[in-house]
């Protein structure tokens, strides 16, 4: 069977897959990170047994990752969260570039790279992975710590800068060698594409999306295939431009995220990214000349040695220097001690371009696969490594404060407050009355509309999204309320109140559903009609939470 057939390309394609799930599932109890798990599946599919090629459909399927991955890193970026993430950020973000690009290309000069490569390859390392970090801080439950929020506020800032690289990348891959009257027109007409495409972006977020986007935010699925019309819209704009897709895929995400219903539509996309940028993994492994890494395993592991030791102690100088504590300063500080997903996809444009060769793209990756593993057991592990690095004395030099009152960006920590979810007659109702009772709200809807008008904080999404619980502070709300009138929410957000320790009353929309939701156990049940909601509102009084 010739390997170009459609049954070959699927055969291969199942290979890459099934490799990456196993090596997933066999990997989890040593918490290794998925991305790391999805190279090494790809380095044994390929480099190491030779059982599979990469076929052209699991190529695409890994490009659409990348464009998700950007549409995804866009969809973070609303105006709200560029205007706090602060001093820190912007001056821990850059400081930490320009040290890693600065660093980087002397050390490849010293490694006998020539100087486009070095510089290249130094670029890549600068990056560190928003996908690794979250998704690790997240399984911690401290995404939203001091520290947590301090990273991802630096990462939102690298992310600005990744697409500048990108933009750049694509002036000097545009043809017409490495002349500097070439280069200089290329990042010219680059840059101007980019200009287009970011004026477009921001005309449509303020007058072209809201209503179309607010009429298709009523069918979920609906607003998620819109959004990706959406996305891929601006995708064959950037290729129109000489851009590179992932530009034209974050520019819409930047477009969308300025959408009050943002949120919900990342927690959609997500999924799809996850399961795309997996299949780009593994055959970033597939594709990975091993025997090249190995031939410059010393470069490797000095780049790698590099960006484990080297970006920590930046950010730790940086960190403290902007007033915040010494243990906020090293918890995020080994938050950046690896490269990012975006080094791949960087490096592998650089070498389709012609401007770097394979054994640059090995090196890459095997500083990848080094550092990624290293910093996830330094993150899983930050707290007990802080208190040894404390007791052996080898911080004090750091001289930073014991509290984060000088620098620390200002965020509300909610506790004891009211989430109610559904925003129904009776949800609006409760939600209303407790906030005029004195009580601290969270109304959580999936439907904009329902939000409107209420004079309490709301939370876009659907409860069965873990991260939205988290939003809303609910591990530490003195109650949970669901005024849904679906079964299997009711009871999945019954389990996980069950789980997080919070009390959770739950409303009885019909009689036959009430045996069930008893053998959940939750706090409190709300009967039908007036009685239900007066019977509520005095168990909210014996709870303290209302105060009248």
């Amino acid at each position: 069977m010739p390997p170009s057939s459609p049954w070959a390309n699927l055969s291969d394609f199942g290979a890459i897959v099934v490799a990456g799930a196993v090596m997933i599932s066999l990997t989890r109890r040593l918490k290794v990170p998925g991305i790391m798990a999805c190279i090494l599946a790809g380095l044994l599919l390929g480099p190491v047994l030779g059982l599979v090629e990469v076929s052209p459909l699991s190529h695409t399927i890994a490009e659409v990752g990348t464009i998700l991955l950007l549409f995804l890193v866009g969809l973070e970026l609303s105006l709200d969260k560029l205007r706090d993430i602060g001093r820190v950020a912007v001056v821990a973000g850059l400081g930490q570039v320009v040290f890693t690009a600065v660093g980087g290309f002397g050390l490849n000069l010293l490694l006998g790279y020539r100087p486009v490569e070095a510089l290249l390859i130094a670029t890549a390392l600068t990056f560190s992975s928003t996908v690794v970090v979250v998704k690790l801080l997240e399984d911690k439950g401290e995404l939203n710590a001091l520290y947590g929020r301090v990273a991802v506020g630096i990462f939102l800032v690298q992310d600005l800068v990744v697409i500048v690289a990108l933009t750049m990348l694509a002036g000097l891959s545009g043809g017409g060698g490495l002349e500097a009257e070439a280069m200089l027109e290329g990042l010219a007409w680059s840059f101007a594409g980019m200009a287009v495409l970011l004026g477009a972006a921001i005309f449509s977020s303020r007058y072209l999306l809201p209503l179309p986007a607010a009429w298709m935010a009523r069918s979920s699925e609906g607003f998620l295939v819109w959004s990706l019309v959406w996305c891929f819209a601006f995708v064959a704009g950037a290729r129109q431009m000489g851009l590179s897709p992932e530009i034209g895929a974050f520019l819409a995400g930047l477009s969308l995220a300025q959408l009050p219903f943002n949120e919900n539509l990342r927690l959609r996309v997500r999924p799809l990214m996850n399961f795309a940028i997996a299949v780009f993994f593994v055959v970033l492994g597939v594709q990975m000349e091993l025997g090249a890494a190995l031939d410059h395993w010393g470069a490797s592991l000095v780049l790698s040695l590099f960006v484990l030791l080297g970006n920590p102690l930046i950010f730790l100088v940086l960190i403290a220097r902007c007033g915040y504590s010494e243990r906020t300063a090293f918890l995020a500080g080994v938050t950046v001690a690896q490269i990012s997903e975006f080094s791949f996809i960087f490096i592998a444009m650089a070498a389709q371009a012609g401007l770097v060769d394979q054994s640059a793209v090995a090196v890459t990756a095997m500083v990848g696969v080094v550092t990624i593993a290293g910093s996830a057991y330094m993150i899983l592990y930050n707290d007990p490594l802080h208190r040894w690095f404390r007791r052996q004395g080898l911080l004090r030099w750091l001289r930073a404060p014991e509290d984060d009152t000088a620098g620390a960006p200002s965020h509300h920590h909610r506790k004891g407050h009211v989430v109610v979810v559904g925003m129904n007659a009776m949800g609006r109702k409760l939600a209303h009355d407790l906030t005029r009772w004195g009580a601290e709200v969270v109304a959580v809807d999936t439907d904009h509309r329902k939000l409107e008008g209420l004079a309490c904080p709301t939370l876009m999404g659907s409860a069965d999204h873990l991260e939205i619980l988290r939003e809303a502070d609910a591990e530490a709300a003195g109650l949970v309320v669901t005024t849904l009138r679906i079964e299997d929410s009711n009871r999945l957000l019954v389990r996980r109140c069950r789980d997080m320790g919070v009390p959770v009353a739950v409303h009885v929309f019909d009689r036959s559903v009430s045996e069930g939701l008893e053998e959940l156990s939750p706090d409190f049940l709300i009967q039908p009609r007036e009685a239900g909601y007066r019977e509520l509102v005095e168990h909210l009084g014996r709870l303290g939470v209302v105060i009248s």
